[in-house]
């Protein structure tokens, strides 16, 4: 389908004025600045990293001079910087918002159009892109790319440019991380000229996810996180969402879309297909064009809505990730240094990767040229087909609300019921919130109904599966069952590439049940529910003082989620680094030390033996430390506790969890685990500790795996017998004092609800 090429006369109305937005006169009209005019270097130019107030200066200059570019702030970040995004568009385009927002709502829900209204609304609407880059600070390209694309479309006057700005409605947003822009930047220029020149800073890069600020996107727990949804995604669902990021040096220059497998199961068929078939489309013209080292089909899956938000969402998802280099430094790679990707060798040539990269110099300018071009591919592709994408997007709306299975053989429940009568109403609060954020319509029943064996009153809230985003509520609502799959017939299990599980009800216990027949009768659509007041026993009260460790040379970001859980919980605490520790008195100012999630030994070279010493006093003085995940080992082995870890020395092929959700059994007497109330005991585990204990005089086991049952409740994984009968939570005591060994997150990443409890009733013990 070849786009439309002329412009389209039509009044400002709508939400450009509601974002204080304001046609500009023809005659009011600056000159257009370029991204050198503002930098003073061009974009990608060897070790020249722009500063956020340089990027949020261009794009100002960019609205107040250009027809085709609109520039909003969508709010502050965490640490107070403006959020923004760039509509761009034609002017005229521009200048009518709300009337392609109309249309892309009416297209997105066949509940909202008149009869006959589909052709109209297809062949007057826009094919509405979503660029976010961005969000990983020390992938560089992405903050950079951002204003060669912009440039590009205020000054265009190719066929190719006025094709896309007739035919599309590009949101730009320069970062997802604009905190992070400076943080990284900032050490970037500190260190120039210096052995430490282009690695990453110390400190996270976001204030409290660091890299993991891209794994929120069905919790949205971050502040960059809600304005990307709530402003962008919600008001128009985008039917194309161009991620750029960077991955490591060593394979390939750029993946491109197709997926490996597996394919989440709730994502509509047409949404895969539509990104393979632009993924590919956008590899050929790159490889048409020179472009060498592109791999498809290769190294990232299509799973979970914690990185896939956009296809439960009508959005197309075309990730790419171009090879990185120092930062903004340059490097040197030979082809023999070049080595194997996940699905293909960067040194051979095969139907996925079908021209090899020869070596040499790799540069911040080639990052953002690579980067650039797959933009413009996608937009030109985006533009020829519009028509075409508007159709598909109407027939995914039309599926949402049709007959159920909406794709496929296997059988969806008809509703998930959720009783009102929770023992934790902060997350029965919390899930609903989550849901209705992510689009959800959530219901409540007319009469009692029954699932699962179960008996559920009249007003028990109902999410049907037959609403529009009804596949993106089954994904999180249900338990998964990620493929078992293999490298070929008969051969080892292929290793998933990331997080396997996204259960809600089992990460914030709330009981859930799906209904198998005919869908209980419901009223219309509740009210928004609003996100809850986090309260827990140790809210707003300084009587136990807390102290959470972070290394000051390599912070973890199980340390930033920590700080996170605690300050929405409005829980006091003081952060210490190794310089608080050894040789002090800890007990003098505190009772709890918290270890977060860390490598054993990255704790062990920055507190060294004087640190465990200070630890060890603490503990024998009656503090109690809490160690998270990974850092159980260091405690195990600093204090010489006598527990040991079952998985040490286990190979990843006879034992693996990248992410999975597990039952446990909980010893209900133990002072630690009084406040838990899910009704189904679950811990999530990610490459953690299994314990086994070796003097019970000293230690117990609080909570602790089936002895011997498959563990296994949401996920992968790979030799759970190895957990049957050992522990998962251990209370160890020492002096007058206790170490609590967690061998999960008890917080993990601001998701895991139910644990919480395990993490007050130690520090109030």
């Amino acid at each position: 389908m070849i786009g439309r090429v002329a412009t389209h006369g039509r009044a400002a109305v709508g939400l450009l004025a509601l974002l204080g937005g304001a046609v500009r006169p023809a005659a009011a009209q600056r000159a257009i600045p370029t991204p050198r005019s503002m930098l003073g270097f061009e974009p990608g130019a060897d070790r020249k990293l722009p500063s956020w107030k340089q990027i949020v200066d261009y794009f100002t200059a960019l609205d107040k001079s250009s027809p085709r570019v609109s520039v909003r702030t969508l709010g502050k970040t965490t640490l107070g910087r403006p959020f923004i995004v760039a509509f761009i568009s034609d002017s005229a385009t521009l200048a009518n918002l709300e009337h392609y927002r109309r249309i892309q709502r009416k297209l997105a829900d066949p509940r909202l159009r008149a009869p006959g209204e589909r052709e109209k609304l297809v062949a007057e609407g826009m094919n509405v892109i979503l660029v976010t880059s961005a969000i990983h600070s020390t992938e560089v390209g992405g903050f950079t790319t951002p204003l060669v694309l912009a440039d590009r479309l205020a000054h265009g006057d190719t066929p190719e440019a006025r094709l896309v700005l007739a035919n599309t409605i590009i949101m730009l947003v320069p970062s997802q991380n604009p905190d992070g822009v400076d943080i990284v930047g900032d050490h970037y220029r500190s260190t120039l000229g210096t052995p430490a020149e282009g690695t990453g800073p110390p400190q996270l890069y976001h204030y409290y996810t660091g890299h993991d600020d891209n794994r929120d996107w069905y919790a949205f727990t971050q502040l960059e996180t809600r304005y990307t949804v709530d402003s962008l995604y919600t008001p128009w669902d985008p039917q194309i969402v161009n991620d750029i990021h960077q991955q490591g040096a060593n394979a390939g220059r750029i993946f491109i879309p197709p997926y490996m497998d597996p394919v989440e199961p709730n994502i509509d068929p047409i949404l895969t297909a539509a990104t393979n078939a632009l993924g590919m489309a956008m590899s050929w013209r790159m490889t048409a064009d020179g472009f060498t080292g592109i791999a498809t089909n290769a190294a990232y899956d299509e799973w979970s809505p914690a990185r896939q938000y956009s296809l439960y969402h009508r959005g197309a998802r075309l990730l790419t990730e171009t090879a990185s280099a120092r930062l903004a430094s340059p490097i040197e790679l030979s082809f023999d240094a070049l080595g194997p990707g996940r699905g293909y060798n960067a040194r051979e040539a095969t139907w996925n990767y079908p021209t090899v990269w020869p070596g040499g110099t790799w540069t911040y300018g080639d990052i953002v040229r690579y980067q650039t071009e797959a933009s413009w591919a996608l937009f030109v592709e985006a533009a020829r087909d519009r028509a075409s994408w508007l159709a598909a997007y109407a027939t995914l709306g039309e599926r949402a609300l049709g007959r159920l299975p909406a794709w496929g053989r296997d059988p969806w429940p008809s509703a998930f019921l959720i009783p009102k009568a929770q023992s934790d109403t902060q997350a029965l609060r919390r899930l609903l919130w989550t849901l209705q954020h992510g689009q959800v319509e959530i219901r409540e029943s007319t009469s009692s109904a029954t699932a699962d064996g179960k008996s559920y009153p009249t007003g028990s809230y109902v999410v049907l599966t037959q609403q529009p985003y009804g596949g993106y509520a089954k994904a999180l609502l249900e338990r998964q069952q990620y493929p078992n799959l293999s490298d070929y017939p008969g051969g080892p299990p292929k290793r998933p590439y990331d997080v396997t599980a996204h259960t809600l009800p089992l990460l914030f216990g709330i009981d859930v049940s799906a209904v198998s027949g005919s869908a209980p009768p419901t009223g219309p659509p509740i009210a928004a529910v609003q996100e809850p007041a986090y309260t827990t026993l140790l809210s707003g009260k300084p009587s136990r003082r807390i102290a959470i460790f972070r290394s000051a040379t390599n912070e973890p970001m199980d340390e930033g989620w920590t700080r996170w859980v605690f300050d929405v919980s409005h829980i006091p605490f003081t952060q210490i680094t190794e310089s608080d520790i050894a040789g002090r008195s800890l007990n003098e100012r505190f009772d709890v030390v918290i270890f977060p999630d860390q490598p054993p030994a990255q704790i062990a070279r920055a507190l060294g033996a004087a640190g465990a010493t200070s630890i060890g006093a603490f503990v024998d003085n009656g503090g109690t430390v809490l160690a998270f995940n990974d850092a159980s080992e260091y405690a195990i082995d600093a204090l010489k506790l006598p527990v040991r870890n079952v998985l040490a020395g286990v190979r990843n092929t006879d034992f693996y969890a990248p992410g999975s959700i597990l039952s446990v059994e909980l010893r209900r007497d133990h002072p630690i685990a009084r406040g838990f109330v899910a009704p189904v005991p679950a811990i999530w585990f990610e490459d953690s500790p299994v314990f086994e204990i070796t003097d019970s005089s000293q230690a117990v086991a609080v909570a602790t795996y089936p002895a011997a049952k498959n563990p296994l409740l949401s996920g992968w994984l790979l030799g759970g017998s190895r957990l049957n009968g050992k522990a998962a939570l251990v209370d160890v005591k020492r002096g007058r004092g206790h170490v609590v060994l967690y061998g999960f997150r008890p917080q993990y990443r601001g998701q895991s609800m139910a644990t919480y409890p395990l993490i007050w009733g130690a520090i109030a013990e």
